[in-house]
Parts: structure tokens; sequence; C-alpha cells
């Protein structure tokens, strides 16, 4: 039977409202309160959930037995060394903490407590991305573009680690491969920050993956396409839309396949077969947050972990600082 998990909330701003919503409703969480510095903000939340608010971080640890830390990314470190020594459960929004070694030392404190590290790169489960695993995925180049408009919000951390990040924990998922070098150029514009960023990276097994960052775009743009043998594959993360062309023995016959049409290469008669997988609309949020609750009752494996989202990182804070020694 499954243990109903009692949960606090760390942080209640824009995101954190959100959390806060989607636990109110699990039925496998209890959401028990919130703490946040702005105690208006926290009523307010409280209230529109049904839930209390605490006048200190150690009276919510008190109380629960998981967090979830929505704060800015300065205070996850701190935050969440402080709720794993409690023997908490944690989940922490992306990026898991400022630095590397701040991950590092969260991870180790996670294992010494034994105590459940999550790290929240809600982009893993967008809808457009789900379709892939019915495919073999072998990339061999990939292209990635995240662009958005420009807004204050998240412009206390440089562009890799705001936007490119999220690309970032989805090709390493994808590449099963090491990073063998990286590559990277970016210019600040509208901050004292990096707002435009590329970087290229080649694994141990050959796959190119080439990244665009910008927060100073008229568009949004979330687009992600992978090139393989006899594949190519274009994910639209706005749209959710996902779109496969893949090149086939004539004699496979495909009844997915929207158009076929013949091809004559080296005397074998192919074809090259287009599909449009059909989007299942989801709550990615909602789904990480259960699957946290899930993972506290051994029920599954976290999504991203705590070692993936330091890797993830870790690959983000060096093409950062690659970019900020070529300004130099």
């Amino acid at each position: 039977m499954t243990k109903q998990i009692m949960v606090g909330i760390i942080g209640v701003g824009h995101l954190g409202q959100y959390h806060a919503k989607h636990f109110s409703q699990l039925p496998a969480a209890n959401l028990v309160g919130i703490f946040d510095s702005d105690r208006s903000r926290a009523r307010e939340i409280a209230n529109k959930y049904n839930t209390n608010v605490f006048e200190s971080l150690e009276q919510l640890l008190d109380s629960v037995a998981a967090v979830s830390i929505v704060t800015p990314t300065i205070t996850h470190a701190g935050i969440a060394e402080q709720c794993l020594q409690a023997g908490k459960h944690v989940f922490i929004e992306k990026p898991i903490t400022k630095t590397v070694a701040e991950a590092d030392r969260l991870i180790q404190l996670s294992q010494q407590t034994n105590s459940l590290l999550q790290v929240g790169h809600i982009e893993r489960l967008n809808p457009a991305l789900l379709p892939l695993k019915n495919f073999n995925l072998q990339p061999k180049f990939i292209e990635v573009q995240r662009l958005a408009p420009f807004t204050t919000r998240g412009t206390d951390v440089p562009v890799v680690l705001d936007l490119m990040i999220h690309d970032i924990d989805i090709i390493l998922s994808l590449v099963d491969s090491p990073v063998k070098n990286i590559r990277a150029s970016g210019v600040s514009i509208m901050t004292k920050s990096v707002d435009i960023a590329n970087a290229r990276i080649r694994f141990q097994n050959g796959t190119v993956a080439n990244f665009t960052a910008s927060r100073i775009a008229k568009d949004q743009v979330r687009k992600i396409k992978v090139f393989q043998q006899d594949m190519y594959a274009t994910i639209d993360l706005s749209l959710g839309m996902t779109e496969v062309y893949r090149i086939l023995d004539d004699k496979i016959k495909n009844p997915a396949a929207i158009l076929t049409a013949p091809l004559n290469q080296d005397g074998v008669h192919r074809q090259i077969v287009y599909e449009k997988p059909a989007i299942k609309k989801t709550d990615a949020l909602q789904m990480e947050l259960t699957n946290f609750i899930a993972a506290i009752n051994g029920e599954e494996k976290p999504i991203v972990d705590g070692v993936a989202g330091r890797d993830a990182l870790a690959v983000a804070t060096k093409i950062h600082q690659m970019i900020i020694e070529d300004l130099l």
C-alpha cells in the first residue's frame, strides 16, 4: 500500500505556487505547509490551497518527511543541505545548485542520510519528447535551439544556466556517452551576464550536439533536431509536435506512415517514411512531483536524480566559463 508522504514547500513564488497546487491534489502527498521569506505571499498561497504557514524552516522540517525547494538558485545549496542533514527527501528545481562543488556536497549528504535528492528538469517530460522512446536512437548530430523574449525573471543567472541547461540535460539523457570536448561562445546584450550563447559538444562515441540559447529573441523557439543513420527527427517543444522521417526497406510495411516514396539507392529499393506520432498532452510538473513521491515510496526511480542534475550543471558551468574567458 502506498504510504502518504508529508510534504512541505520552501518558496512559493511564480513556480512554487504550482508545486503547492499539485501537492495539494496528489493522493500520495499530504501538503503540510509552506515556508517563504515573504510572509504575505506564503499566507496567500497557504489559504488558496488550505495548508499551513511556518514561521521558520526549522519548524517546517520538524513536520515533514520531504520538501520541494523552489527558491533562487543562489540559495539552493544552503537550504538543501539543511534539509538533507535533517534526513528529509529533497526535490529541488533546476539548476541543482550554483556550483558543481555544492552539487557534489548535496549528493554526498543524500547518500549519507539515505535521502532522495531529485532535480526538477521539467523538459525531460515534455510530451513531444516522449515518443522518441519508441525509436532506436543512435544520434550522429543534434541541433538544439532555445530562444525566448527578454524578461527580467531568470536574469539572476546567465542564459546557459537559465535556458540552455534544459537542453543539456535532455541531450545527456539521449546520448549514452561521456563528453569528449566542448567549444562555446556568447555575448552580453541586455544584462551584465551572458544573454546569447552557442556551444558545440562532441561526445566520446562521436555524436556532436550544437546548442543555441538566447533570451533576446522576438519569439519563443524550443526545437531539437536529431540526425542519425536512416532517421531524422524534429521535436518542437513549444508546439508539442514530433515529426520523424525514416528510411526503410520497401518490404517493411508501416501502417503508421502518412507518406511513403520509393528511393533507389545502391540498387536497393527503399522508402522514405514520414510519421507524426500522436502526442498525449500531460502536465509535466504534476508528473515530476508524482514521480518524486513514488520514488520516495520505492515505487519508481527518480526521473532526474542528483547525479544527473549535477552532470547537467557541470557541462553548463564549463560552457559558461569558456564564454566568459573568451569575452575577457
